[in-house]
């Protein structure tokens, strides 16, 4: 992948950037306190759109590419994208993640949780800690001068190390005035390769997916809906982040 193509963003932008995470954030802070069993998803979507409209942005997620919501609800095994449906209620012992994103002023951010709902399993707890931290081991290398799949190999290395497996058909992306927008950022090292170098400017979206079991997954038959094949639980969890001239990146989701 070549730098070029990786758009960097202006001073301006990540200013826009930042309002557009702190905006997420809250919204995220709000859904997670709706978290309860008996509540639908099509219900945590509809309150999770009617914030994100109160603080004056567009779900990023509505309509995208014909995806009917704005927050994708994904209960256990569902790995991502879980369609939000008035039927499908949350039970005591579920784990669920809400994959979010808004539009400020023209720009993105994007950001996941796992949530328990009410009392869980400890490996279900483990599976949710092991799947923010690894985010957070990601990170540390997040810094100009070092290369894209440094992150995505401390990722692996993490999850791995902690008995999980990392999800391998879905990556993490570029955002800026596009929801998607180039480099592509698996969670794993790929072979012979060390992707782009990091500069500052860059903004990405990072966002592990760990599966209890095997990492491969299936797609559902409405196109959306990402399934461990093995039917182990899920877990995921995404920030979007700035790749500052100096020192540490920026968690402008946080």
């Amino acid at each position: 992948m070549r730098n070029e193509m990786i758009k960097l963003k202006s001073e301006h932008e990540i200013g826009l950037m930042r309002e557009a995470g702190k905006i997420l954030a809250e919204v995220h802070n709000r859904l997670s306190e709706i978290i309860e069993p008996g509540i639908s998803t099509l219900e945590i979507d509809r309150r999770g759109e009617e914030w994100i409209r109160e603080f004056g942005c567009i779900p990023s997620f509505l309509n995208y590419e014909g995806y009917p919501a704005s927050i994708c609800v994904s209960i256990d095994d569902e790995v991502v994208h879980g369609i939000p449906k008035e039927n499908v209620i949350l039970r005591e012992g579920d784990i669920v993640s809400l994959d979010a994103g808004v539009i400020y002023q023209g720009y993105h951010s994007d950001a996941a949780r796992t949530h328990a709902v009410g009392r869980i399993s400890e490996e279900n707890q483990r599976l949710i800690e092991v799947t923010r931290q690894s985010f957070f081991e990601g990170i540390k290398y997040a810094v100009a001068g070092n290369h894209l799949y440094d992150i995505s190999a401390a990722i692996q290395k993490y999850v791995e190390k902690n008995g999980f497996s990392i999800v391998r058909d879905l990556v993490g992306h570029g955002i800026g005035s596009h929801l998607h927008e180039e480099p592509q950022i698996p969670n794993f090292k790929p072979r012979f390769r060390r992707g782009p170098l990091l500069k500052p400017g860059m903004t990405l979206a990072i966002e592990p997916m760990v599966n209890a079991g095997d990492w491969p997954v299936w797609f559902l038959d409405d196109d959306w809906t990402v399934v461990t094949q093995d039917g182990e639980n899920s877990a995921h969890y995404e920030n979007t982040i700035y790749i500052r001239p100096n020192g540490e990146p920026e968690i402008l989701s946080l």
